[in-house]
Protein backbone atom coordinates (compact mmCIF):
# COMPACT_ATOMS: atom_id res chain seq x y z
CA UNK A 1 0.00 0.00 0.00
CA UNK A 2 1.91 3.21 -1.21
CA UNK A 3 -0.55 5.88 0.48
CA UNK A 4 1.29 8.06 3.08
CA UNK A 5 -0.41 8.35 6.53
CA UNK A 6 -1.57 11.56 7.60
CA UNK A 7 -0.78 12.82 10.93
CA UNK A 8 -3.25 15.53 12.98
CA UNK A 9 -4.45 15.19 16.39
CA UNK A 10 -1.40 13.57 17.19
CA UNK A 11 -1.69 10.50 15.86
CA UNK A 12 -1.19 8.66 12.65
CA UNK A 13 -3.75 7.38 10.29
CA UNK A 14 -3.88 5.40 6.84
CA UNK A 15 -7.10 6.76 4.41
CA UNK A 16 -8.20 3.47 3.44
CA UNK A 17 -11.45 2.38 2.17
CA UNK A 18 -13.20 -0.90 2.92
CA UNK A 19 -11.60 -2.76 -0.34
CA UNK A 20 -8.28 -1.14 0.23
CA UNK A 21 -8.42 -2.58 3.40
CA UNK A 22 -9.71 -5.94 1.97
CA UNK A 23 -6.53 -5.80 -0.66
CA UNK A 24 -4.45 -5.10 2.69
CA UNK A 25 -4.88 -8.29 4.21
CA UNK A 26 -4.91 -10.23 0.42
CA UNK A 27 -0.86 -9.01 0.13
CA UNK A 28 -0.62 -10.14 3.89
CA UNK A 29 -1.99 -13.34 3.56
CA UNK A 30 -0.11 -13.82 -0.39
CA UNK A 31 3.10 -12.73 1.65
CA UNK A 32 2.64 -14.59 5.40
CA UNK A 33 2.98 -10.90 6.94
CA UNK A 34 1.58 -10.24 10.19
CA UNK A 35 0.25 -7.11 10.39
CA UNK A 36 -1.99 -5.14 12.74
CA UNK A 37 -4.78 -3.36 10.91
CA UNK A 38 -5.65 -0.79 14.27
CA UNK A 39 -8.27 2.25 14.15
CA UNK A 40 -9.14 5.51 15.29
CA UNK A 41 -12.34 7.08 16.73
CA UNK A 42 -12.85 10.27 19.16
CA UNK A 43 -12.71 7.46 21.96
CA UNK A 44 -9.52 6.09 21.00
CA UNK A 45 -7.93 9.35 20.38
CA UNK A 46 -8.94 10.06 24.23
CA UNK A 47 -7.70 7.03 25.65
CA UNK A 48 -4.50 7.09 24.01
CA UNK A 49 -3.73 10.46 24.88
CA UNK A 50 -3.99 9.06 28.39
CA UNK A 51 -2.72 5.52 28.36
CA UNK A 52 0.84 4.85 27.87
CA UNK A 53 0.08 0.86 27.30
CA UNK A 54 -2.34 2.73 24.57
CA UNK A 55 0.58 4.28 22.77
CA UNK A 56 2.72 1.48 22.44
CA UNK A 57 -0.05 -0.78 20.97
CA UNK A 58 -0.59 1.83 18.27
CA UNK A 59 3.31 2.26 17.64
CA UNK A 60 3.14 -1.54 16.62
CA UNK A 61 0.04 -1.31 14.31
CA UNK A 62 1.15 -1.62 10.67
CA UNK A 63 -2.08 0.46 9.93
CA UNK A 64 -4.29 2.44 10.97
CA UNK A 65 -7.52 3.44 9.55
CA UNK A 66 -10.10 5.56 10.77
CA UNK A 67 -13.34 4.87 12.35
CA UNK A 68 -15.30 8.23 12.66
CA UNK A 69 -17.02 10.47 10.58
CA UNK A 70 -16.22 13.48 12.64
CA UNK A 71 -12.10 12.53 12.38
CA UNK A 72 -13.03 12.66 8.80
CA UNK A 73 -14.32 16.36 9.39
CA UNK A 74 -10.98 17.21 11.75
CA UNK A 75 -8.96 16.05 9.03
CA UNK A 76 -10.61 17.85 5.94
CA UNK A 77 -10.94 20.95 8.14
CA UNK A 78 -7.34 20.58 8.75
CA UNK A 79 -6.65 20.26 4.70
CA UNK A 80 -6.40 16.37 4.06
CA UNK A 81 -7.90 15.42 1.44
CA UNK A 82 -10.11 12.41 3.17
CA UNK A 83 -13.11 11.20 1.31
CA UNK A 84 -16.30 9.67 3.28
CA UNK A 85 -15.83 6.06 1.73
CA UNK A 86 -12.28 6.72 4.31
CA UNK A 87 -14.29 5.65 7.03
CA UNK A 88 -14.51 2.66 7.99
CA UNK A 89 -16.50 0.80 10.84
CA UNK A 90 -16.90 -2.66 11.35
CA UNK A 91 -20.81 -2.16 11.35
CA UNK A 92 -19.80 -1.78 7.32
CA UNK A 93 -16.06 -3.56 6.94
CA UNK A 94 -18.07 -7.06 8.83
CA UNK A 95 -20.10 -8.11 5.57
CA UNK A 96 -17.63 -7.64 2.49
CA UNK A 97 -14.84 -8.51 4.91
CA UNK A 98 -16.04 -11.98 5.15
CA UNK A 99 -17.36 -11.99 1.37
CA UNK A 100 -13.96 -12.05 0.40
CA UNK A 101 -12.61 -13.98 3.26
CA UNK A 102 -14.85 -17.00 1.75
CA UNK A 103 -13.93 -16.24 -1.53
CA UNK A 104 -10.63 -15.82 -0.65
CA UNK A 105 -10.57 -19.20 1.80
CA UNK A 106 -9.32 -17.11 4.34
CA UNK A 107 -9.72 -18.57 8.07
CA UNK A 108 -11.17 -16.19 10.24
CA UNK A 109 -11.35 -16.54 13.97
CA UNK A 110 -13.00 -14.15 16.47
CA UNK A 111 -11.79 -13.39 20.14
CA UNK A 112 -15.07 -11.55 21.54
CA UNK A 113 -18.51 -10.49 22.78
CA UNK A 114 -19.97 -12.83 25.51
CA UNK A 115 -20.60 -16.89 25.97
CA UNK A 116 -22.71 -17.64 22.94
CA UNK A 117 -23.06 -14.17 20.95
CA UNK A 118 -19.79 -14.89 18.87
CA UNK A 119 -21.26 -18.41 17.70
CA UNK A 120 -24.75 -17.01 17.47
CA UNK A 121 -22.75 -14.86 14.75
CA UNK A 122 -20.45 -16.74 13.15
CA UNK A 123 -23.85 -18.74 12.30
CA UNK A 124 -25.24 -15.94 10.82
CA UNK A 125 -22.16 -15.06 8.83
CA UNK A 126 -21.82 -18.85 7.82
CA UNK A 127 -25.10 -19.03 6.24
CA UNK A 128 -24.75 -15.85 4.33
CA UNK A 129 -21.44 -16.71 3.14
CA UNK A 130 -21.34 -20.68 2.27
CA UNK A 131 -17.80 -22.09 2.38
CA UNK A 132 -17.08 -19.00 5.31
CA UNK A 133 -13.99 -20.76 7.43
CA UNK A 134 -14.67 -18.89 11.08
CA UNK A 135 -13.87 -20.15 14.41
CA UNK A 136 -14.88 -18.52 17.83
CA UNK A 137 -14.42 -17.94 21.67
CA UNK A 138 -15.59 -15.61 24.01
CA UNK A 139 -13.58 -12.92 25.19
CA UNK A 140 -15.33 -12.90 28.68
CA UNK A 141 -11.68 -14.82 30.07
CA UNK A 142 -8.57 -13.52 32.48
CA UNK A 143 -6.81 -11.72 30.32
CA UNK A 144 -3.53 -11.75 32.26
CA UNK A 145 -0.85 -13.16 30.29
CA UNK A 146 -0.01 -16.09 31.71
CA UNK A 147 -3.57 -17.19 33.35
CA UNK A 148 -4.95 -20.30 32.47
CA UNK A 149 -7.56 -18.93 30.53
CA UNK A 150 -5.92 -16.40 28.58
CA UNK A 151 -3.20 -19.41 27.79
CA UNK A 152 -6.12 -21.93 26.79
CA UNK A 153 -7.51 -19.10 24.21
CA UNK A 154 -4.08 -18.40 22.56
CA UNK A 155 -3.51 -22.30 22.07
CA UNK A 156 -7.00 -22.13 20.30
CA UNK A 157 -6.03 -19.76 17.96
CA UNK A 158 -2.98 -21.11 17.66
CA UNK A 159 -4.38 -24.61 16.64
CA UNK A 160 -6.97 -22.59 14.40
CA UNK A 161 -3.74 -21.22 12.21
CA UNK A 162 -6.43 -18.14 11.17
CA UNK A 163 -5.15 -16.01 8.20
CA UNK A 164 -7.44 -13.41 9.76
CA UNK A 165 -7.66 -12.74 13.44
CA UNK A 166 -10.18 -10.76 15.14
CA UNK A 167 -10.40 -9.31 18.61
CA UNK A 168 -13.56 -8.07 19.71
CA UNK A 169 -13.43 -6.84 23.65
CA UNK A 170 -14.12 -3.01 23.46
CA UNK A 171 -11.29 -0.50 23.77
CA UNK A 172 -8.13 -0.65 25.58
CA UNK A 173 -8.75 -4.11 26.60
CA UNK A 174 -8.90 -5.64 23.00
CA UNK A 175 -5.73 -3.53 22.52
CA UNK A 176 -3.69 -4.04 25.57
CA UNK A 177 -4.48 -8.02 24.96
CA UNK A 178 -2.82 -7.93 21.40
CA UNK A 179 0.03 -6.06 23.22
CA UNK A 180 0.38 -8.16 25.92
CA UNK A 181 0.29 -11.41 23.45
CA UNK A 182 1.99 -10.50 20.59
CA UNK A 183 4.89 -12.71 20.24
CA UNK A 184 2.42 -15.66 20.35
CA UNK A 185 -0.15 -14.73 17.94
CA UNK A 186 0.09 -16.41 14.65
CA UNK A 187 -1.73 -14.37 11.73
CA UNK A 188 -1.43 -12.63 8.94
CA UNK A 189 -3.96 -9.59 10.18
CA UNK A 190 -5.08 -8.85 13.12
CA UNK A 191 -7.46 -6.60 13.73
CA UNK A 192 -9.37 -4.95 17.04
CA UNK A 193 -12.88 -4.78 15.93
CA UNK A 194 -14.69 -4.26 18.64
CA UNK A 195 -18.59 -4.95 18.85
CA UNK A 196 -18.32 -6.67 15.20
CA UNK A 197 -19.78 -9.65 16.05
CA UNK A 198 -22.61 -8.11 18.58
CA UNK A 199 -23.90 -6.33 15.57
CA UNK A 200 -23.94 -9.11 13.26
CA UNK A 201 -25.23 -11.59 16.21
CA UNK A 202 -28.40 -8.85 16.45
CA UNK A 203 -27.49 -7.72 20.57
CA UNK A 204 -26.21 -4.82 20.36
CA UNK A 205 -28.77 -2.30 17.39
CA UNK A 206 -26.77 -1.27 14.96
CA UNK A 207 -27.30 2.52 13.95
CA UNK A 208 -28.53 3.31 10.46
CA UNK A 209 -25.90 3.56 7.74
CA UNK A 210 -27.77 7.01 6.92
CA UNK A 211 -26.33 8.22 10.19
CA UNK A 212 -22.73 6.50 9.76
CA UNK A 213 -22.63 8.53 6.88
CA UNK A 214 -23.13 12.42 7.65
CA UNK A 215 -21.52 11.69 11.58
CA UNK A 216 -24.56 10.74 14.04
CA UNK A 217 -23.95 7.26 14.35
CA UNK A 218 -22.72 8.51 18.59
CA UNK A 219 -26.66 9.96 18.72
CA UNK A 220 -27.96 6.49 17.70
CA UNK A 221 -25.78 4.91 20.17
CA UNK A 222 -26.07 7.17 22.70
CA UNK A 223 -30.03 6.99 22.75
CA UNK A 224 -30.05 3.12 22.56
CA UNK A 225 -26.94 2.71 25.41
CA UNK A 226 -26.74 5.81 27.71
CA UNK A 227 -25.97 4.52 30.68
CA UNK A 228 -22.93 3.10 29.00
CA UNK A 229 -21.76 5.89 26.81
CA UNK A 230 -22.89 8.76 28.18
CA UNK A 231 -18.95 9.90 29.09
CA UNK A 232 -17.42 8.63 26.05
CA UNK A 233 -19.93 10.84 23.49
CA UNK A 234 -20.61 13.43 25.83
CA UNK A 235 -17.14 14.33 27.76
CA UNK A 236 -14.93 12.98 25.96
CA UNK A 237 -14.93 14.94 22.53
CA UNK A 238 -13.93 18.06 24.58
CA UNK A 239 -10.94 16.70 25.02
CA UNK A 240 -10.63 16.17 21.02
CA UNK A 241 -11.52 19.74 20.79
CA UNK A 242 -8.25 20.83 22.99
CA UNK A 243 -6.43 18.99 20.36
CA UNK A 244 -7.79 20.24 17.60
CA UNK A 245 -7.46 23.85 18.80
CA UNK A 246 -3.89 22.78 19.73
CA UNK A 247 -3.51 21.98 16.11
CA UNK A 248 -4.76 24.53 14.45
CA UNK A 249 -2.97 27.45 16.80
CA UNK A 250 0.47 25.27 16.06
CA UNK A 251 -0.12 25.11 12.52
CA UNK A 252 -0.81 29.19 12.35
CA UNK A 253 1.87 30.08 14.20
CA UNK A 254 4.20 27.98 11.58
CA UNK A 255 2.45 29.41 9.02
CA UNK A 256 3.16 32.83 10.42
CA UNK A 257 6.91 32.13 10.98
CA UNK A 258 7.50 30.83 8.07
CA UNK A 259 6.09 34.18 6.36
CA UNK A 260 8.28 36.15 8.61
CA UNK A 261 11.25 34.31 7.73
CA UNK A 262 10.59 34.58 3.92
CA UNK A 263 10.26 38.27 4.26
CA UNK A 264 13.77 38.49 6.17
CA UNK A 265 15.16 36.34 3.31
Amino acid sequence: MNKKPYKFLGVQLDPLSIPELNSLIEEAVKQNQKWIIANHNLHSLYIYHNDPKMQAFYAKADYTHIDSMPLVMIGKLLGFPLKREQRVTYADWVWPLMAEASRQNWRVFYLGSKPGVAEEGANILRQKYPGLQIACTHGYIDVRKNSKENLATLDLIKAYKPNVLMIGMSMPRQEHWVLDNLELINANAILTSGACIDYVAGVVPTPPRWMGMIGLEWLYRLISEPKRLWKRYLVEPWFVIKLLLQEILTTHSQTKNNVISNNRS
